[in-house]
Formats: structure tokens, sequence, C-alpha cells
């Protein structure tokens, strides 16, 4: 059985390990090998705003024989402008405003489900956590930036899509993603 609770600093390392796992596993076929790379590099990670805010959530999942939990997957919602990327994306300085509810979605961040357990719903349980908690705080909408390998599950659960972007990263690799939108209702 999967259980979904928030995420706490003490969570970090599990997180640097699930979350090069799950892309470079669930970008076969979708993203070369150098831009699944690059991304780990460059955009994918852990973003402490999440965190410290109390917006990421984590799957955990009972080991069989063990009887100890293991980190299954994870993904959040901000209130934050910021639409993507890990600590390592942001300058120390950068500021990250709120946004407005009222006018304005929420952003869907940081989607990672280890490769022994895609497609077992665990992204959605994921983001029906975050749904009700942007709806919570008074978000009537939500946008993300999906990798391709993210496009069809998000497009199953309502999303669509708004825009084609390519990410330019450090190292000159381009990583093709897609804005996408939906309501906060269920």
């Amino acid at each position: 059985m999967v259980r979904i609770r928030l995420a706490t600093e003490s969570d970090r390392r599990a997180l640097s390990e699930l979350i090069p796992a799950s892309a470079r596993s669930l970008s076969r076929g979708y993203y070369s090998d150098a831009q699944t790379e690059s991304a780990i590099q460059h955009v994918f990670g852990t973003d402490s705003a999440l965190i410290a805010d109390g917006t990421y959530f984590l799957a955990e999942e009972e080991e069989k024989d063990e009887g100890r939990l293991r980190l299954v997957g994870c993904g959040g919602w901000s209130r934050r402008r910021t639409l993507y990327g890990g600590d390592q994306m942001k300058a120390a300085e950068q500021e990250d405003p709120l946004l407005d509810p009222s006018t304005e979605p929420a952003r869907i961040r940081a989607f990672f489900v280890h490769p022994d357990c895609a497609r077992r719903g665990i992204g959605t349980q994921i983001l029906q956590a975050c749904l009700d908690a942007a709806r919570a705080a008074g978000f009537r909408r939500v946008t993300l930036a999906s990798t391709l390998p993210g496009v069809p599950f998000y497009r199953a659960l309502g999303f669509e899509e708004k825009e084609r972007l390519e990410i330019p990263l450090p190292d000159g690799v381009r990583l093709p993603i897609i804005r996408m939108e939906r309501g906060c209702e269920s």
C-alpha cells in the first residue's frame, strides 16, 4: 500500500537517488542520453522551497519482507512563480515571488516515480494531493512544464497543452518540454 506524506529536509538523500533513477529510465525513447544527463545535472532535482513551503509530497511503500518504507514517487505544487527546476537552477539571491491565486495558476512541480513503480497510479495519487492542497489555498487552475515522457500522464488527467518550449541548458543541450494547464477540480 502506498502512503502519501509531505517531504522534509531529511528526505533529501532518498530524493537525490530517486530523481536520477526515474529520469534515466522513464526518459528512454523520449530524450537522448545526453539530454537526460544534462537535465539531471542542470534541471531535475530537489527544490528546497517546495519542502520549506510544505508543498512537496512523497509516496512511500512498505518493502516486502523488510518492513521498512521506501520512496517510490514524489511531486509537488507551488504558490511561487518558478515553473520548473531544482535548487541547481536558482541563483542564491534569486527571489521567487508568490502567485495571486485569484488570477494565476499554481505550479505543479518535480514529479518523479521510481521506474519499478511506474504506471501503478502513484503519480495520480500525488497529483490528487497537490490539486486538493492548491484548491484549498484558493487556486482555481494549475500549470506545469512537462517533460516529454510525462505528457501522456498529464493529458490523461485532464491537462491541455498550452505551449511547446525548449530549455537551453548551460552545456549547450536543449531540452524540449510542454507547458500544460487544467482546473484544480478533482
